[in-house]
């Protein structure tokens, strides 16, 4: 009986979702370190750069409550088709951009598509992968994304060399049209279509799991917050420290390595121990290293500071996806997840956004940085006390 289980979660879901999340994420995070280096060109203070970074995590947030409808309208696939095409919109507008509100409606653009994506991607693994095997197949998903982060910023360092922060935004542009080709030319066998979902539908899903989103949705939003400040604050930091653009997208680049090299020992972890042994040390080791970044003073303290921030947030890959189709009933899933990810989603968003509030006020990145990081800890007590318990493990498939 466990027998067909590996095949599936090795080969099955390799072209549907896999490799299309490895593509987009890619895109994504490509642009990612060159968004500040943009803005700046455009007359942006470092205030105002780590702002317009932020809408990134905006336009999830704002797209992760329609995100249920339009995936249970037309399906996961062909949502995950129109994804693709709107992140390569929200590309065009930033590549173009002649002021800083084009650039910051092209980030946006990118934002919510990537809401619309990751709901679809996510609602299509919780349906297919049996309990036993979620974890690991999750967390090699997590790891396409982390291999996007690595593999994304590196290009770019090598296109802004050969060419100009301009040019970098090619890259993406040209994945997000291969992600859609691709996703055309996949045969789905089960792009589920519902009939319908609402704004109301998914507000009665949430207050009846509101115990549910009032502690792993906070605590997973509070990850998700050390996750964005850590995403926007190494180019912020990098900038402070005047590191060439090349040198610091090379440097997040190698960082974003180690977090991908540690997604499948995640993975183990949470399906052999249990979820919290993965989001506990995660969240004390993003509070630690948000603690410390006055250590980076130069280039090599700046690639240092990142290993380590990699180091804690490679430990939960997936973490998030798991805690949300753990927790994610069978009649409403789109419309619990929905809200689990708006939730997750609004420390994404709020986190850069109030990084450069504090900036704003006159306060050091340093000091912006560490005030995050006390929140670390907050995040960890609720996935300790309220990460549930699973049943009997099922045999490995190794």
């Amino acid at each position: 009986m466990s027998s067909p289980n590996p095949v599936f979660a090795k080969r099955k879901l390799v072209l549907p979702v896999f490799l299309p999340s490895f593509l987009f994420s890619t895109a994504e995070y490509g642009i990612l370190p060159s968004i500040p280096f943009s803005a700046q060109n455009l007359g942006a203070n470092l205030a105002t750069a780590g702002a317009i970074t932020g809408a990134l995590m905006i336009g999830r947030l704002c797209a992760d409550i329609p995100a249920a409808k339009i995936v249970d309208a037309v399906g996961e696939r062909i949502a995950m088709i129109y994804a693709s095409m709107a992140g390569a919109l929200g590309i065009l507008l930033s590549l173009f951009a002649i002021n800083l509100f084009m650039l910051s409606a092209g980030v946006f653009i990118v934002g919510a598509a990537a809401a619309v994506f990751g709901l679809a991607r996510l609602g299509w693994m919780t349906e297919n992968v049996p309990l036993e095997y979620r974890a690991r197949s999750l967390s090699i998903l997590g790891g396409m994304f982390r291999a996007g982060s690595f593999v994304g910023p590196v290009l770019g360092a090598w296109i802004i060399h050969q060419y100009s922060v301009t040019e970098v935004f090619y890259l993406p542009l040209i994945l997000c049209g291969i992600t859609a080709l691709l996703l055309l030319a996949t045969k789905s066998e089960k792009d589920v279509i519902k009939s319908s979902s609402s704004l109301a539908a998914t507000y009665h899903v949430a207050k009846r799991e509101w115990r549910k989103l009032a502690t792993l949705g906070v605590a997973s939003s509070i990850l998700t917050a050390l996750r964005g400040t850590r995403m926007v604050g190494l180019p912020l930091i990098a900038l402070a420290l005047g590191l060439p653009t090349e040198q610091a997208s090379l440097f997040i680049g190698i960082a974003g390595a180690l977090d991908f090299a540690l997604f499948y020992l995640s993975g183990q972890i949470m399906d052999r121990f249990g979820r919290s042994f993965a989001a506990v040390p995660t969240l004390v080791g993003l509070g630690i290293t948000h603690l410390i970044v006055g250590i980076a003073v130069d280039a090599n303290t700046f690639l240092l500071l990142a290993l380590l921030m990699s180091l804690a947030n490679g430990i939960g890959s997936g973490v998030i996806m798991v805690l949300g189709a753990d927790l994610a009933p069978k009649d409403k899933r789109n419309e619990f997840l929905a809200a689990y990810r708006l939730l997750s989603d609004v420390g994404d968003a709020s986190a850069p956004p109030l990084l450069a509030a504090i900036i704003g006020l006159g306060f050091s990145l340093t000091v912006a940085m560490g005030a995050f990081g006390f929140l670390g800890f907050l995040g960890a007590g609720l996935m300790f006390k309220y990460i549930p318990v699973y049943a009997e493990k099922k045999t490995s498939d190794r």
